[in-house]
């Protein structure tokens, strides 16, 4: 497994608990509240509302929250609107980046986004720069004590392409028009998720080894994902665990 895929799954399972959970929810609630407005308000005909819906409630939005939201992309409330905006670029050790963000003024974020990677050693490129190097894919992770044949056997049959072994936890990986149905498959036979996101996977690494340059790399990353337009940040290194860990701490 990639050192991105063990960072942001860590992103993840930190997202719930700190200081910054108002700042996820806020994040999750315009997710669904942009793929109503592009996909309609029927969770049922359209996956990509189904997708988030099921994000934001892992994450414990207020089901009131979301239906709030959904309103609000289907017009049938008043609310901000947002569009798409995807940014490309380098980290320190020419690790590549890209940035996606929901923002209701590209102005601004674009001057937001120059600022930081400026800030923190990384420069921003064309888009198409770096976005060859990654696929999208829908990625789940389940407990570590499930049996690791049985998740295999019951995941390839739902429709998965694979599954490896991500330390903490286990990692099944799959189209992303199958998340959902893989997602429901396997709870039907009672295994249960603890995420299931649709995700860019690097198609090939860049190792990052040096403990300092790393931390450059992982400091660039924080300080995007802190900008309130981003909803998510995607990138290409493999750096080892241990420095993972060290920078966690």
């Amino acid at each position: 497994m990639s050192g991105h895929s063990k960072w942001a799954t860590t992103k993840h399972k930190k997202g719930a608990k700190d200081k910054a959970r108002a700042k996820v929810f806020a994040k999750l609630i315009r997710q669904v509240e942009v793929a109503a407005r592009e996909g309609g308000g029927d969770i049922n005909a359209n996956a990509t509302l189904r997708t988030m819906y099921a994000k934001a409630r892992d994450s414990s939005v207020p089901l009131d929250t979301i239906e709030r939201a959904i309103k609000r992309g289907t017009g049938e409330l008043e609310g901000v609107r947002y569009e798409s905006v995807t940014y490309e670029g380098y980290a320190p050790g020419g690790v590549a980046l890209i940035v996606e963000t929901l923002t209701d003024n590209r102005n601004r974020t674009g001057a937001e986004m120059r600022n930081v990677f400026s800030r923190n050693g990384g420069s921003m490129a064309e888009p198409g720069a770096v976005s060859w190097q990654f696929e999208r894919r829908g990625i789940l992770t389940f407990p570590r004590e499930l049996d690791e044949d049985q998740l295999m056997e019951a995941a390839l049959d739902a429709g998965a392409d694979d599954l490896s072994d991500a330390g903490d936890h286990w990692r099944v990986t799959c189209a992303p028009q199958d998340l959902h149905g893989v997602r429901e498959a396997l709870e039907a036979l009672g295994i249960t998720a603890v995420s299931a996101d649709p995700s860019l996977e690097p198609t090939q690494t860049v190792p990052v080894t040096d403990e300092a340059e790393a931390k450059k790399v992982l400091r660039l990353m924080d300080a995007i994902d802190d900008l309130d337009d981003v909803q998510d940040v995607h990138a290409n290194f493999d750096m080892p665990d241990e420095i993972l860990a060290s920078y966690e701490g």
